[in-house]
C-alpha cells in the first residue's frame, strides 16, 4: 500500500484501513480480545466481596525485609481464590477467617503488584461493612455476629 488517499471520496477507505490497522496496538488488541477481563479474578469491576480463608504472611522483597500481613480469601461471585493485602498497622487483629470483606486493586502499574510485596494485587478496605481504616484508627468496632 502506497500513500494514504485523500481525495474528496476517500473517506470509506481511511476508515476501513484505520479499523484494520488499529490492531498493531497493543493495548487496542488487548481490549478488543478481552485478555485482561479474561486473566482478572474480578473480572474488570473495580472491587470485590470475598470470604476469608486464611492470614498468611508474606515477605517482601529485596532490599526490604518484612513480613507483610495479607489474606487468603474467595471471591463471592466466582469462587476464584486472591491474595489480599490488609494496609494499617494491626489490621491484621481486626479480620478473622470466614469474615467477609471487600477488595480493591492495591494500585500497581498496569493492574499489578505494587511495592514490595510479590504477588499480591488486591487490599482490603472493608471488614462485615466496616471501614477497615476506621477500625484500625479505633473510630469504629467491628459488629458482633
Amino acid at each position: 500500500m502506497g500513500r494514504s488517499p485523500r481525495g474528496e471520496l476517500a473517506a470509506r477507505k481511511l476508515q476501513l484501513n484505520r479499523l484494520r490497522l488499529k490492531w498493531s496496538y497493543k493495548r487496542y488488541k488487548r481490549k478488543m480480545l478481552m485478555l485482561d477481563t479474561k486473566a482478572d479474578p474480578l473480572e474488570g469491576s473495580p472491587q470485590a466481596r470475598g470470604i476469608v480463608l486464611e492470614k498468611v504472611g508474606v515477605e517482601s522483597k529485596q532490599p526490604n525485609s518484612a513480613i507483610r500481613k495479607c489474606v487468603r480469601l474467595q471471591l463471592v461471585k466466582n469462587g476464584k481464590q486472591v491474595t489480599a493485602f490488609l494496609p494499617g498497622d494491626g489490621a491484621l487483629n481486626y479480620v478473622d477467617e470466614h469474615d467477609e470483606v471487600f477488595v480493591e486493586g492495591i494500585g500497581g502499574s498496569m493492574g499489578r503488584a505494587m511495592g514490595d510485596i510479590p504477588g499480591v494485587r488486591w487490599k482490603v478496605f472493608k471488614v462485615n461493612g466496616v471501614s477497615l481504616k476506621e477500625l484500625v484508627l479505633g473510630r469504629k468496632e467491628k459488629p458482633r455476629r
